[in-house]
């Protein structure tokens, strides 16, 4: 047998229910195997030991009535397994089976030799027999043995069923209580994120569910702890680098003006920019410095627009619902201005949709770009990331934008979601609540 022919569950638990299933019901057929076995050993051992004295006492009340008497007294002496004829019965073969020997020979040493015995079996009867022989007054007296099955009383299949369904109720019960702390350990890997103030994994349980779950709280702290620490690196480099920046700047701006001159000065302001937005991203990691508060939405996505629109760029609203929302609305404003930058940037033009998803509000920012090719669509989210490779901060930006509206859309409550739009371009998707 191929048993990888067999189709096999996926999941741990599945598979630990069929196991524990079938071991436990095979062996619950053993068991019950044998302890029918023993019963059908012991009833017949029963029958065998009442047939002798049974049918010699028989065979004795029989030879001892009057003929015209006899079938009077059949139905006294007849029995559920053999039931006695007058007559020569039925023809049969003298081969049988151990079991039918046994009765043969138990039937013969019932006549006490006073009567000959031939005992036959009956072909195409199953396991029927019958034993012929001669009472004193010459009359023929046939013994006819039909063995039945032990019966089985009526009640039984009821408490097999209901053992089946106790052995499943245990098996399910049984994985359900061993599977549940991994699952709960897969959803708190899968939700991990140092950023967020996540609640710890619950040390309660058996000892080693109690073990695993300090490892996966200590290990969540130590990442926490490195990622402040990185992010704190990153903050204070951004923050020294200010200062000597500017003093370069100053001396620069006293040099006598020449091509070096202006380059120089293009390059000390592509590192101000850049140093400016890590020192953004740094603070927006952990979202901190803003208390959330009831916001118009349809006034906060007019306002933005009209900011843009006043400056001559080209960003109009297809959809504004509006409605009260409770959010951070200087981060909201934050990362909506980055998604509009990038569309006006790559795009020349940007859009603002707004609507309602049942208890979501969905803020979406459209433009008619090139795009982002797919398998990047999440690594652009990433800080650094730039999909221009001249490395011009023009063109390419500094790589932390999209970054940093990522960072404070979880910050608020919310998420991000980039995609290609059809006929071209690209939707950055901003979902709260």
């Amino acid at each position: 047998m191929n048993l990888r022919a067999w189709p096999w569950p996926r999941t741990l638990g599945s598979r630990l229910f069929l196991i524990l299933l079938a071991g436990l019901v095979i062996a619950h057929g053993l068991s019950f195997g044998v302890l029918f076995a023993e019963r059908y050993i012991s009833a017949r051992r029963v029958m065998l030991g009442t047939l002798e004295t049974d049918v010699s006492t028989s065979i004795a009340i029989l030879d001892r009535v009057p003929a015209h008497e006899r079938p009077q007294w059949l139905p006294r002496v007849n029995r559920g397994a053999y039931q006695y004829m007058l007559g020569p019965g039925m023809q049969g073969v003298p081969e049988m089976t151990p079991q039918g020997k046994e009765i043969a020979d138990r039937i013969m040493e019932a006549s006490g030799g006073r009567f000959p015995v031939r005992v036959e079996s009956i072909p195409g009867q199953g396991k029927r027999m019958q034993a012929h022989l001669t009472l004193s007054d010459g009359s023929p007296l046939t013994i006819d043995v039909h063995p039945r099955p032990t019966p089985v009383a009526q009640w039984l299949p009821y408490v097999l069923v209901i053992q089946l369904l106790l052995l499943v109720l245990c098996c399910w019960l049984a994985v359900r209580l061993s599977i549940r702390p991994l699952v709960a350990l897969a959803d708190a890997a899968d939700a991990l994120d140092p950023n967020a103030k996540t609640p710890p994994l619950r040390e309660k349980g058996p000892t080693e569910l109690v073990r695993a779950a300090r490892a996966f709280n200590a290990m969540r702290e130590r990442i926490a702890s490195f990622v402040e620490e990185r992010v704190q690196i990153l903050a204070a480099i951004s923050h020294d680098l200010q200062t000597p920046i500017t003093r370069m700047k100053l001396r620069a701006e006293m040099a006598e003006d020449s091509e070096e001159k202006r380059k120089l000065v293009q390059d000390l302001d592509e590192i101000e920019t850049l140093v400016r937005e890590g020192l953004a991203y740094a603070r927006t990691t952990h979202g901190a410095g803003e208390k959330a508060s009831r916001i118009d939405l349809g006034s906060f996505i007019e306002s933005l627009a009209y900011d843009y629109q006043d400056t001559g760029k080209a960003v109009t609203i297809l959809q504004n619902p509006g409605g009260a929302i409770e959010t951070r609305p200087h981060a909201l404003r934050r990362i909506l201005t980055n998604l509009v930058d990038n569309a006006i940037k790559f795009g020349g033009a940007a859009e603002l949709n707004v609507r309602r998803e049942r208890d979501a509000v969905v803020i979406e920012v459209l433009d008619r770009g090139t795009g982002i090719p797919e398998d990047k669509l999440e690594a652009v989210l990433q800080p650094f990331v730039r999909l221009e490779n001249s490395r011009n901060r023009e063109t390419g930006g500094t790589g932390l934008g999209l970054a940093i509206a990522q960072q404070l859309a979880a910050a608020i409550g919310g998420s991000l979601r980039l995609r290609n739009r059809e006929g071209g371009g690209l939707a950055a998707e901003v979902r709260l609540g």
